[in-house]
């Protein structure tokens, strides 16, 4: 064996012992704990039920489990309306620009997301800088509630995750053959058709790839609904949270938390579907 199959080897040793000691056994753990029976001295008990699945369907726990999916959707959908027109402009863009452009969208990953979280707050507040320079300018009389609300978490979550909908939709943009516009172009379609019917179809898998990155994360991070929004704009990520570190019912914490990693591995298996067929309509063309 030579001593590059050995490195090869080596690597994808320490690889799959790293993924089989921090990802495959925790999540199997949680797998047979959503399972067991809450116990109030030891957390759990080895009694088998399916009473933690059951308790999610609870009106309570739905409530917040839609409202969560709401306030992801809307996130989706405004970093989708950001985000397309930016990663357009950049891979438009001369290539020596393109490099100091997407530094500025990976810029905001050099800075804890907590602490940019609390910088929001601090915008956000009744004498924060956005009421400070509406009431300076005369075009309030009276500090707006801004913290503590639903808009407040959106906002939180899209600033947040809005290069993650930029990236995927750059790195599609940036492949797309130039060449196909230009041949439009000369059969006679205006600039809004080759977008329409060139640019946008030929997006798509960036498109789905990056609402995935935003919409999945936005369920489970829970910290920008404790500090942004308070206790009536909860997301899915808070429940889990609170069944672990306050309810300690960590049986039906591990339930939920086993119930959002379903949901994801479902929305990656469309997206999968979705590009597959995709390739295989571009390989038939």
């Amino acid at each position: 064996m030579t001593e590059k199959n050995r490195l090869r080897s080596l690597s994808i040793l320490l690889i799959s012992v790293w993924l089989v000691l921090f990802v495959l056994i925790p999540n199997l753990m949680i797998l047979v704990l959503s399972i067991l029976t809450r116990d109030e001295s030891q957390f759990y008990r080895w009694e088998y039920t399916w009473e933690n699945y059951q308790r999610l369907f609870d009106p309570v726990y739905l409530q917040v489990f839609l409202h969560s999916l709401w306030m992801a959707v809307v996130t989706t959908l405004l970093c989708l309306l950001l985000a397309y027109p930016f990663a357009y402009f950049v891979a438009q863009a001369p290539k020596r620009w393109r490099n100091l452009l997407l530094l500025l969208v990976i810029i905001p990953f050099w800075t804890n997301s907590l602490i940019r979280t609390y910088a929001i707050k601090v915008i956000l507040g009744t004498k924060g800088l956005l009421n400070t320079v509406l009431l300076e300018l005369g075009l309030i009389e009276t500090p707006l509630r801004l913290l503590y609300t639903e808009t407040a978490v959106i906002l939180g979550l899209t600033y947040l995750l809005l290069p993650f909908m930029i990236l995927p939709l750059f790195a599609v943009l940036e492949k797309i053959d130039p060449n196909l516009n230009e041949a439009a172009a000369d059969l006679g379609a205006n600039a809004w058709k080759r977008f329409w019917r060139i640019t946008v179809p030929l997006s798509l898998p960036g498109v789905i790839a990056g609402s995935l990155m935003v919409l999945l994360p936005a369920l489970g991070m829970f910290y920008i609904s404790d500090i942004l929004g308070g206790a009536k704009n909860l997301v899915v990520g808070n429940i889990i949270k609170s069944q672990f570190l306050d309810a300690r019912d960590w049986p039906f914490g591990s339930a939920a938390s086993v119930t959002l990693t379903v949901v994801m591995a479902l929305m990656l298996f469309a997206y999968y579907r979705v590009s597959r067929n995709q390739n295989r309509e571009l390989i038939d063309r």
